[in-house]
């Protein structure tokens, strides 16, 4: 099963510093709907999954590495702009708001788990499909747009794990 895009990551770079565009990819990075999130999501249902369904646990262990990869590059972005990847994410208000692992779905059900998954990388795709919109540092679009990639593999992925574990029962 592919994972990723085959297409290379473009190297972090900026056009030039800009604390706005850092505080908006530490959303990205650490918000509630975040690689950290997913990486934490995905890590907690291949391990509560291990015993009954090893497969859907070493894909979702899979998807997380290929999002571990993403927070990365993120973090890296950041730091060339100018801030500092902490986890946590500004809200409109302005005010930081640590990262907890309340972000979380811990349901065990695997049918809900596909669900939380689905939803969580159609937020994830629709969100950077706005930051696409805001931010006009080219080199930040280029990998925005190379982090969707994997973000619409992934969600295929799930759709394609639903339908065949639920749909066509």
């Amino acid at each position: 099963m592919v994972y990723q895009s085959n297409n290379k990551y473009p190297l972090p770079k900026v056009e030039r510093p800009n604390l706005e565009y850092a505080k908006i990819l530490l959303d990205d990075f650490s918000g509630i709907i975040s690689e950290n999130t997913a990486i934490n999501l995905y890590l907690y249902q291949s391990l509560s999954t291990n015993n009954t369904n090893p497969s859907f646990a070493k894909i979702i262990k899979e998807i997380s590495e290929v999002e571990m990869h993403h927070l990365y590059l993120l973090g890296e972005t950041i730091v060339l702009l100018g801030g500092n990847p902490i986890y946590g994410s500004f809200g409109k208000d302005n005010i930081l708001r640590l990262w907890t692992s309340s972000n979380v779905n811990y349901t065990t059900n695997l049918k809900e788990m596909l669900e939380a998954d689905i939803i969580s990388e159609q937020m994830a795709i629709n969100h950077y499909q706005e930051q696409l919109k805001i931010i006009k540092d080219r080199y930040i679009q280029d990998l925005i747009k190379r982090i969707l990639e994997d973000e619409f593999i992934h969600l295929s992925i799930f759709k394609e794990l639903y339908k065949k574990n639920f749909i066509l029962r």
